[in-house]
This record gives structure tokens, C-alpha cells and sequence, in this order.
């Protein structure tokens, strides 16, 4: 499974949306469910899913979809 793929399926679950759901051009606080709180389970889900421990700076600027690409391809988590 590709690192798009694998990352789409953590936010739908993370952010407790439709399987179908346009991820990859969402970006923070563009739905209800991606508030303060649903920032801190997707990162947490994040960090679990790639084995990855974000900075306190990495948390704060993740604001989208692919934010969170370009940082996990900064961990090495390759395609």
C-alpha cells in the first residue's frame, strides 16, 4: 500500500469520514471534525500508523493533507 494510500485511510478513520472523502485536498479546521481535538487524534494516528514522533512544530503546522506527506517523506517514509 503506498504512503498516499496508507495516509488516506488514517485520516478517514482518524477524522471519522466517509471512505470515499476527498482527503487529499482537505485542510485544517474544513470540516467540523477536524477541530482541535480531531487535530490531536490524527496526529496521534499518524504517529502510530508510520512509527514517526512529531516535533511540537510538526503538530502545529500540519494543516493538510499534503503537509502531512511532505513530513512523513522528511521521516523516510517512502512510497
Amino acid at each position: 500500500m503506498s504512503l498516499n494510500d496508507r495516509l488516506r485511510s488514517v485520516f478517514t478513520e482518524a477524522l471519522q469520514l466517509d471512505a470515499d472523502a476527498d482527503v487529499e485536498n482537505l485542510k485544517y479546521r474544513d470540516i467540523d471534525a477536524w477541530d482541535s481535538v480531531g487535530h490531536m487524534a490524527l496526529v496521534a494516528a499518524i504517529e502510530d500508523e508510520f512509527d514517526v514522533q512529531f516535533e511540537t512544530e510538526q503538530v502545529i503546522d500540519l494543516s493538510s493533507f499534503k503537509v502531512a506527506v511532505d513530513m512523513l517523506r522528511g521521516f523516510g517514509v517512502g512510497e
